[in-house]
């Protein structure tokens, strides 16, 4: 079993942000870890969970885990991808 999945290096809630600023606090979140751990995003229904993971994969990084929490949030697991050169 993958060690990252079960224990991120970082956790981010968003579930009281807007869009755009959703993906600008991930970012920022990200920012902050190495290439290869992993973020744990806590994030509402809706235009997050449809937008969020087209997002950061198509900037490198690989969505390990999108599911459903008990209260009606979601859970998105991402590993961070290689810094740009």
């Amino acid at each position: 079993m993958d060690q990252a999945i079960e224990s991120p290096r970082a956790e981010l809630d968003i579930t009281g942000v807007t869009c755009p600023m959703t993906l600008v606090q991930i970012k920022v979140a990200l920012e902050e870890l190495s290439p290869g751990e992993v973020l744990a995003i806590r994030l509402n229904d809706g235009e997050p969970v449809e937008n969020l993971p087209r997002s950061l994969k198509d900037e490198g990084h690989r969505v390990l885990k999108l599911r459903g929490n008990p209260d009606g949030t979601f859970q998105l697991l991402v590993r961070k991808g290689a810094d740009p050169a």
